[in-house]
């Protein structure tokens, strides 16, 4: 199958699911378009702030397409193309794009509380503590891992086997460029909340600004350190965390997204152009050097398809600025299909290098292998392969750094609402609970414990993060199923998804832990090791935990719950 091929069959099938499967689900639930949301009700300049629809969409689909649409596939190709590409388009569809949509929902009609909160109202109290406890320990993985990620693609120095230390021009250029989208971010912040320009101005002097801050990172690149990014890009989280989402997470995000969605229209057409062949089997083997096709697959695709951080960013951030009940549509649903979207292109890809042949033009990571492919396809269109080479791995970066803008607010929401019940007066609490609910005590925490685990390294996290990644969309899943069942709305699309990835994940990370414990008998364990075995064990427990709470709500006989 070519490249050509594949591409039209994805656009066919998300495009159609969005026409036809979203828009069933928008009337099943019922949106009312005249209803005022909680980011008019509740308008705090800090959270709580409405945006355009434009505007929001960036921040989703900004935030939600880490690096995971890129690795994912691209490691998980192993098993061959077609059990790749058939997981990304039915779970992109009907697993993603209806969790991502489903979180929002609920949230919206609970005045744009976390899914957290939902818990508490729809299954209890301690459902709802041990949810929060899950995704916060959840939050410090990704924000570490993830803050790993951004600083050694920023990292302007290389040493060789000899001890040999040389400058990398490419991610010198990746952070000139990802500073000054920031401090851009925070003028365009202002402009759009101060000035009365349409839509199509404030796209324009986007665009101008995103233009400006390529040239500029191109001609200026600075080479800074490992360990000196690791320190500015923490330092930076600590101000994106608790600053009003106008002033820096909204304007960077809506930055950004331009940046990766002329990523993808240009991915797509590079495709076309190239035509590349497909250099993968249809099907390898259901066992690929000691890994099973299930659980490995589904975990590792992730945010390509179904991935539990999505229902944090549209029941924690994204909900709080939507307008109108109809944009939440276009917003949740319209952004999953566009990060499937990503991950098919990601598949095209590595599928279009022969075996080995990536290897030989020095493209050893996922990312490096998805820039070569796309500077390779544009090429052939006259584009000079070294700048489409680096914008592509700006691209790449600017995924992984607004998804940490958006992760660790809501890891310092997660903390702050672990303490808080739907009952608690705010305005006469003990000492003790208004600095444990303080944001800025809250996002110290986080970060700190953060930063002491990225230090491990990325290498020892990310093999965790895949699991306990869907295993949030688990209990996402059961949440809005058990929202959707109390406020008699038809919630059954959520049952196969919800019961499917818990045998993924339950699987997974059992797999996981015996593996960690045999080790541990045998051999010993690591740092790194060690903080795995810890972090899977308190994740499985606090899973499963919800998980079974959840599905005994979903049993019960519905009472007079009030609907929301």
């Amino acid at each position: 199958m070519s490249g050509i091929v594949m591409m039209i069959i994805a656009i066919v099938v998300l495009g159609g699911a969005y026409l036809l499967y979203g828009r069933y689900l928008q009337n099943k639930w019922g949106i009312d378009p005249k209803a005022k949301t909680p980011a008019y009700e509740m308008e705090d300049g800090v959270d709580y702030v409405p945006a355009d629809t434009n505007v929001v969409f960036g921040h989703q689909f900004a935030s939600i397409a880490g690096a995971g649409p890129i690795n994912g596939p691209i490691q998980a190709a192993i098993f061959g193309w077609l059990p790749v590409m058939l997981w990304i388009l039915i779970g992109g569809v009907f697993f993603g794009a209806v969790q991502d949509f489903a979180s929002m929902y609920a949230s919206v009609k609970n005045k744009g509380r976390t899914i957290g909160y939902i818990i508490e109202a729809y299954i209890g109290k301690l459902g709802k503590k041990l949810f929060l406890l899950f995704c916060w320990l959840f939050c410090i993985l990704v924000v570490a891992a993830f803050a790993d990620v951004v600083a050694g693609t920023f990292n302007g120095f290389v040493t060789d086997n000899a001890g040999t230390v040389t400058k990398v021009a490419a991610n010198g250029a990746v952070a000139t460029t990802s500073m000054l989208f920031i401090i851009e971010a925070v003028g365009l912040g202002f402009f759009l909340k101060y000035s009365k320009f349409n839509k199509w101005i404030n796209t324009a002097v986007a665009i101008l600004l995103l233009v400006l801050a390529i040239v500029l990172g191109l001609k200026f690149p600075v080479y800074v350190s490992l360990g000196t990014w690791h320190i500015i890009i923490f330092a930076y989280i600590l101000v994106a965390s608790v600053a009003p989402v106008w002033a820096l997470l909204q304007p960077r995000d809506y930055l950004n997204s331009y940046l990766l969605i002329f990523m993808i229209v240009g991915a797509v057409i590079g495709v076309f152009a190239a035509n590349p062949s497909c250099n993968l089997k249809a099907f390898t083997s259901f066992n690929v050097d000691g890994q099973y096709m299930f659980p490995i697959l589904f975990v590792t695709i992730a945010c390509g398809a179904v991935s539990g951080f999505h229902s944090l960013v549209s029941s924690g951030t994204a909900s709080k600025q939507i307008k109108n009940e109809k944009n939440m549509l276009p917003v949740s649903f319209g952004a999953m299909l566009m990060e499937s979207m990503l991950a098919i292109i990601a598949l095209i890809a590595v599928a279009s290098f022969a075996d080995g042949e990536a290897a030989a033009q020095g493209l050893t990571t996922q990312p490096q292998i998805f820039a070569g492919a796309i500077a390779n396809f544009l090429s052939v269109i006259g584009l000079p392969h070294s700048l489409v080479f680096t914008l592509i791995n700006l691209a790449v970066s600017a995924f992984a750094l607004t998804s940490l803008d958006s992760v660790a607010r809501v890891g310092r929401l997660s903390f702050q609402e672990f303490f808080l019940d739907s009952d608690t007066d705010e305005e006469n609490m003990s000492p003790f609970l208004k600095v444990v609910t303080n944001k800025y005590f809250a996002t110290i925490i986080t970060l700190v414990l953060a930063y002491l685990l990225t230090k491990v390294g990325y290498a020892e996290i990310w093999p965790l993060f895949g699991s306990a990644n869907q295993l949030l969309s688990v209990l996402a899943l059961v949440a809005c199923a058990v929202f959707l069942k109390k406020t008699k709305r038809q919630g059954c699309m959520l049952w196969i998804p919800m019961v499917f990835m818990m045998a993924v994940t339950f699987t997974a990370l059992g797999m996981t832990i015996s593996k960690l414990t045999k080790a541990l008998f045998t051999t010993g364990l690591d740092l790194g090791n060690t903080l795995q075995l810890i972090f899977a064990v308190l994740l499985l427990i606090l899973g499963v935990l919800v998980a079974i709470q959840g599905v005994k709500k979903l049993f019960e006989k519905n009472d007079e719950k009030q609907t929301a």
